[in-house]
């Protein structure tokens, strides 16, 4: 009962990361920057990994997508791909999780059930890191810019989408091992057994009837034990 609990314990966990994760792709502030007049808010900048935009004072927004696909840089490219690799695997592993647990009717026997949901641990385990690195490469991209007094161009900080995807990552990093770890001490503990040692064997129980005796032709010699070899005699056998 206990491990069908952290089981869905860690689903819950798994799977809320995985919608966090795949909310960020489309959110619109990775980066963010405004430009303060004399009284108010004048423009704010903002960009995420498909298009960078201007939002002026009235809320009206310009956009502008990214031309082209090879002619974006690097880490924006390996940010896309990195996000689209965790959405992927978190698809499949929240599949793998409901065939796998315990608490569903489907996914066969109980060893191939451990097996589905150990994998799907794993799908989330590392959907969970390749979000991280998209975010922490992205993050790692902005801070770089903002500090180095030698970029001149316009400066940016964390966006709300980077926050968001962290979160995402830690969930579903922290329900993965969750439950890899519970179908591990599920299966041990259903391998645990005891040893049972019969008091005779088949082979020897007599193979005769009730009331007779077994001929002493057939009958195994006695057994003696080192303790049994000595002899108890009375004091006339040795005259």
């Amino acid at each position: 009962m206990s491990n069908m609990v952290t089981e869905i314990l860690a689903f819950i966990l798994t799977t809320s990361g995985w919608v966090l994760i795949s909310s960020t792709i489309p959110t619109d502030y990775w980066k963010v920057s405004s430009l303060d007049g004399t009284v108010i808010t004048t423009a704010t900048f903002w960009s995420n990994l498909w298009k960078t935009c201007v939002t002026d004072s009235t809320g009206v927004s310009n956009c502008k997508d990214f031309p082209s696909m090879l002619a974006l840089d690097g880490y924006i490219q390996a940010c896309r791909g990195l996000m689209i690799t965790a959405v992927c695997l978190g698809f499949f592993g929240a599949v793998f999780a409901l065939v796998g647990m315990k608490c569903t009717k489907i996914g066969g026997s109980d060893q191939s059930k451990a097996r589905t949901a150990c994998i799907a641990g794993v799908n989330f385990i590392l959907s969970g890191l390749c979000s991280l690195s998209a975010c922490s490469l992205y993050a790692h991209r902005i801070t770089s810019e903002f500090f180095n007094p030698m970029f001149v161009a316009q400066k940016y900080e964390l966006g709300v989408a980077l926050f968001i995807g962290w979160a995402g990552s830690i969930l579903c990093i922290l329900g993965g091992v969750i439950l890899c770890f519970s179908i591990a001490d599920s299966s041990t503990t259903s391998h645990t057994g005891y040893a049972y040692r019969g008091a005779t064997s088949a082979s020897n129980v007599s193979s005769h009837p009730r009331g007779h005796a077994q001929p002493m032709s057939q009958r195994p010699p006695p057994e003696y034990s080192s303790s049994s070899r000595v002899q108890h005699f009375d004091k006339n056998a040795y005259v």
